[in-house]
């Protein structure tokens, strides 16, 4: 709907004598706005010239409505002029608004508009029309806790293949595409095939999307073959390859669309060849603000590093338990073909899970870290035989010395006194079975289901049955030993993590400081001693068996750095416990401590 706003003050204060060029104004303005470009020009000295600016005013700013108010009108003898104000509404609830004069002539008694560029634009010369541009604005980064960049704006190159451009030379560029492209992708085929793809496709066939230095390579030797189509299109690109790519490349994925910001426009004038004259109208692009993860540098190169020390699916996540932050996510290239699996992937804990044993024994006053406990090699209970690893016995020790040096058969016979969902409401306490919804990431903390079946839950007492923890489980469980309460964990500032499920229980005093007592012991005098170096570590080592093998785990904390450590299938827990080592001798001296 297009409509003319004549303006009452203006008309009240100037009001045209019927025969002063105001009606006539008032006709033009309202075929004007009512998109009317024909009426318009008819009222013009030059209506074949006025009608084609006219329909090409509307076309250039594509606009979808215009408000023309006449402010005032004048004349003296055959000429006049009429004040205006043209506001148009463009694509997007882009608005436009400006004044104007529109010049008025009287021949043999009768007004006309003499018509002029200036009719649509006092700046706008003759032969020139308007064109609108968008101004995209630069995409905001991503950067890591200490302010560098992970993730920036950039290019990447997408290639096609046109066959209809190709011609006569089909053939040939097939086979050049085929043989530079291959070191890419080796699925492309024989030439060919490709060939006869490209022939079948209704629109140029794609081939591949590369990055600015694989483009650079392969640009110069296929980019100028007939038919090969390069498209750079913007995108979010890492700063370093080797920096979290699993975890980086999800937080993109995440917030890929949420960094472009709002685009800036420019109403231009341009002459008959199209060619930009003057801005007339100009709104600044308006960028996004740049997102911060939690993610700390220093920790994330000292996980790296630690990781790349294995050849096998090696990982480690670090949380910072003062305050939820995800301060590592690292994975070595054998992990990274499982996906992200240090946050999401569920494994049998092993004795790591003792943490929540020991606390629920605590807890329900069957045990403190001084009560003693047997330890002996080997355990009957029910159908089930418990063994400790190589078959140890300790005898009769303080649960401190039987958790220090990991027996199964102490905390299996503490798992089989308990309720059927004594270790599941634990597990809870620690955030184990608690769905966080963290923005940017996908997390799983495991699964400890209630169990009346008393084979089960004996297992479930050490960490094998069915209980499933991610590391990132485990490193929250370590988080809240150190803090005294679950942190909510968090990855990009800002965003608050949604929690799912019922709320953590408190946890005693009583939990927390037996908690902690035993697992300084692990690293003094027990299952962790290769670490003890390294300053005031708390741990808990397990070796999780499998069909075929078993997994190596080492969760913990330091300071206000919680850790989680697995090497799937790697055997004894020394290996996790040695892999944290690397990491702990990788960070600044007293970092976070």
């Amino acid at each position: 709907m297009f409509t003319v706003l004549l303006t009452a003050a203006g008309l009240a204060a100037c009001t045209p004598r019927p025969d002063g060029p105001g009606p006539v104004a008032e006709r033009f303005f309202s075929a004007l706005a009512a998109g009317d470009t024909a009426a318009a020009a008819e009222l013009s000295d030059d209506p074949s010239t006025a009608r084609s600016a006219l329909n090409a005013a509307w076309a250039g700013l594509q606009a979808e409505h215009l408000d023309a108010q006449m402010l005032s009108s004048r004349y003296n003898d055959d000429t006049g002029s009429v004040a205006f104000r043209y506001t148009w509404k463009l694509p997007k609830n882009r608005i436009w608004a400006y004044d104007g004069q529109l010049k008025m002539v009287r021949n043999e008694g009768h007004w006309t508009v003499r018509w002029a560029a200036t009719g649509l634009h006092p700046k706008l010369g003759e032969h020139q029309t308007f064109a609108l541009r968008a101004d995209p604005p630069r995409r905001a980064a991503v950067n890591e806790i200490g302010g560098t960049d992970v993730l920036v704006p950039g290019y990447v190159y997408h290639y096609q293949l046109d066959a209809t451009r190709a011609g006569q030379h089909l053939m040939r560029t097939a086979r050049g595409v085929v043989d530079t492209l291959r070191v890419f992708d080796d699925a492309l085929g024989d030439p060919q095939r490709l060939a006869e793809q490209a022939s079948s496709s209704v629109t140029p066939l794609d081939l591949i999307t590369l990055r600015k230095v694989d483009h650079d390579r392969v640009e110069p030797v296929i980019g100028a073959l007939p038919g090969v189509l390069v498209t750079p299109r913007p995108d979010l690109l890492p700063t370093d390859d080797h920096f979290a790519p699993m975890l980086i490349n999800e937080v993109k994925k995440a917030v890929g669309t949420q960094l472009e910001g709002a685009a800036g426009w420019r109403v231009v004038s341009v002459n008959q060849n199209g060619v930009d004259v003057a801005v007339l109208h100009e709104v600044d692009p308006a960028p996004a603000p740049s997102l911060t993860i939690s993610v700390d540098r220093a920790v994330q190169r000292a996980a790296q590093n630690a990781v790349n020390t294995r050849g096998d699916k090696a990982m480690m996540v670090v949380i910072k338990p003062s305050t939820g932050e995800l301060l590592a996510v690292a994975q070595s290239a054998a992990a990274d073909a499982d996906g992200l699996v240090a946050t999401s992937g569920l494994y049998p804990p092993g004795s790591t899970f003792k943490m929540v044993t020991a606390g629920a024994a605590i807890e329900r006053d069957m045990a403190s870290p001084n009560s003693m406990v047997g330890c002996p090699g080997e355990l009957d209970i029910g159908q089930r035989t418990i063994p400790n690893y190589g078959g140890f016995d300790l005898g009769l020790v303080s649960m401190s010395r039987a958790f220090a040096n990991s027996c199964n058969t102490t905390f299996a016979e503490l798992a089989s006194r308990m309720p059927p969902r004594a270790l599941s409401q634990a597990a809870t306490r620690y955030g184990i079975g608690v769905d966080y919804l963290v923005d940017g990431i996908t997390t799983v903390t495991g699964s400890v289901p209630p169990t009346v079946d008393l084979a089960e839950r004996t297992e479930d007492g050490f960490g094998q049955g069915k209980v499933l923890t991610s590391p990132f489980g485990l490193a929250l469980a370590a988080a809240t030993v150190a803090a005294g309460r679950t942190p909510v964990p968090r990855l990009i500032e800002g965003r608050p993590t949604a929690v799912n499920g019922p709320a953590s229980a408190p946890v005693s005093s009583e939990m927390l400081n037996g908690l902690r007592e035993m697992m300084r012991l692990v690293v003094t005098d027990g299952t962790a001693r290769d670490i003890a170096g390294c300053g005031p570590v708390f741990g808990k080592t397990g070796e999780a068996e499998f069909a075929g093998g078993s997994h190596s785990w080492f969760a913990g904390y330091r300071g206000d750095m919680a850790f989680a450590s697995l090497i799937v299938g790697g055997g004894s827990s020394q290996y996790a416990v040695r892999m944290t080592k690397v990491m702990f001798d990788s960070l600044p001296d007293n970092f976070l401590l």
